[in-house]
């Protein structure tokens, strides 16, 4: 069995714009919106209102870092001070990272989590230009620069951050008092669920992104049976043959691999050397390719047995990256693969493909493979996810899961309460990845799902209401803003 959790889109699934959708002609006409840069608020001395920025840097703790201009907007990027710990607030504080994207007050706001950093370019996920409203949107503690200094790695916990998610929400809430939505993708879907389940009263609907829902982290079968199914066996059997090839092949590929590491200046002192991290590059080759590629694009994957060793070696590190395993890959994901290790668990799938090939074995990369040895791990148990499981299946209000069809990761899923009074949904979009949106379901299920984010953010026209096969967004697209494409990261990270 092996752990297999490196890797995703850069910056988190969708780096500050998760969620990013299409081009979409159809759009309905919502409220009328005032000028973003005067807003209503209370009168001066002057008697005119306060600007924007003015009420935002009123907020205790809150500081600017830069504010860039975006026309039909105001972006802000801002530090906001938070407890180290939460529980005890008294033992010294931190600066989070957090940007605005700022529409009108009279609109509703969207709460983005990425689960890693967060993107410092202005970005809406779907549901912003969904509903056409602000973002605001936190980067993870302990991602850099929101890390304390020193940093007691055991203060990095989901209940934590759920904890960060809440301050901010109530700091900002007094200015923009109209309907929130939480939202995120991959990590920062799980993100959004956590808070969800901690502070239930905060958001008025989440969207929660091809959010992985490891509950039992011993018991992955699910992922097994994935990797039987999807797609046609013909192109499994090209991809799993491609795999094992790298590995019979294993002594000229590696030799690429070392000089490609020297022509970067890579250095692999955390999974031990580099013969190791090309082993655990290739072991995540097949997840690697079924998160960010499609079905169509089996016919592109090299033939195994007439292949020459640039072919293949080109092709899998396109997949997958080599340097993904490297010190310098690791190190900014610590906080990640530490969570990994502690709290959330990661998938793990067995490979009887690569039987007898494999030096080091699937059970060596795990979680503490990857993170450096002065930072100590320790396996809480599956309590912390059973939690957050059990409490949305039955407690859940509200919430909509969206997942791809070919998405490994979407093996284990979230399941929340049913029932009329719970106006719980899930959707899964045919054929995709890890690029799961709601622009990609099917015409009726796309117009369902879209209704009722505009109904959770208060701004569903009448005619909507009555009738929600007529929902579309309320934004034009914005070529800059509405990033389509999926942005990878090294490795294989929910």
């Amino acid at each position: 069995m092996r752990k297999t959790f490196r890797g995703i889109l850069a910056g988190a699934v969708l780096v500050g714009t998760a969620g990013a959708i299409g081009p979409a002609a159809a759009v309905e006409a919502g409220p009328a919106v005032a000028d973003s840069k005067v807003v209503d608020a209370p009168a001066g001395e002057a008697g005119q209102a306060a600007d924007i920025k003015e009420r935002i840097l009123a907020i205790k703790g809150m500081s600017l870092i830069e504010e860039k201009p975006y026309a039909g907007y105001r972006y802000f990027i801002l530090n906001y001070t938070q407890p180290i710990d939460h529980r005890r607030p008294e033992r010294g504080t931190f600066q989070q990272r957090i940007t605005l994207l700022h529409k009108d007050v009279s609109r509703p706001t969207v709460f983005f989590t990425g689960g890693y950093n967060v993107s410092t370019n202005p970005g809406r996920s779907e549901p912003t230009a969904l509903i056409d409203g602000n973002q605001v949107s936190l980067e993870y503690r302990y991602f850099t620069p929101s890390r304390p200094a020193p940093a007691d790695w055991s203060k990095l916990d989901i209940k934590q951050a759920a904890d960060d998610q809440h301050r901010v929400f109530t700091a900002l809430k007094p200015i923009y008092n109209k309907k929130w939505l939480s939202t995120g993708g991959s990590k920062g879907g799980m993100t959004a669920t956590y808070y969800e389940r901690f502070h239930p009263r905060d958001m008025d609907g989440v969207v929660a992104y091809v959010a992985p829902n490891d509950v039992r982290n011993d018991e992955d079968s699910a992922y097994d049976r994935f990797f039987r199914t999807v797609s046609t066996k013909e192109c499994r059997d090209r991809l799993n043959n491609l795999q094992r090839e790298a590995l019979v092949r294993r002594t000229p590929l590696l030799a690429k691999a070392k000089a490609l590491a020297a022509e970067n200046g890579s250095t692999f002192t955390i999974v031990g050397s580099v013969e190791k991290g090309y082993e655990n590059t290739v072991l995540d080759f097949v997840w690697g390719f079924w998160q960010y590629s499609s079905e169509k694009e089996c016919g592109d994957v090299p033939v195994a047995k007439t292949a020459t060793d640039d072919e293949i070696f080109d092709y899998l590190n396109e997949k997958s990256d080599f340097s993904s395993s490297s010190d310098q890959g690791l190190l900014p994901y610590a906080p990640y693969y530490y969570q990994a290790g502690t709290q959330l668990g990661s998938p793990s799938y067995t490979y009887p493909h690569l039987k007898g090939l494999m030096k080091w074995g699937p059970d060596y990369f795990k979680p503490r493979a990857y993170v450096p040895r002065d930072i100590p791990m320790r396996w809480q148990g599956d309590g912390a996810m059973r939690d957050v499981d059990r409490w949305v299946k039955r407690e859940a209000r509200q919430m909509m899961f969206v997942y791809g069809q070919n998405d490994p990761w979407g093996a284990e899923r979230f399941a929340p309460a049913r029932g009329a009074r719970n106006d719980n949904h899930v959707y899964t979009v045919p054929g995709a990845n890890h690029g799961a949106r709601i622009s990609g379901l099917p015409a009726g299920q796309q117009a369902a799902a879209v209704a009722q984010v505009l109904k959770w953010a208060g701004v569903a026209s009448p005619t909507v209401q009555s009738d929600p096969a007529k929902a579309k967004r309320l934004t034009a697209y914005d070529a800059k803003l509405d990033v389509t494409e999926v942005n990878r990261e090294n490795g294989l990270r929910p």
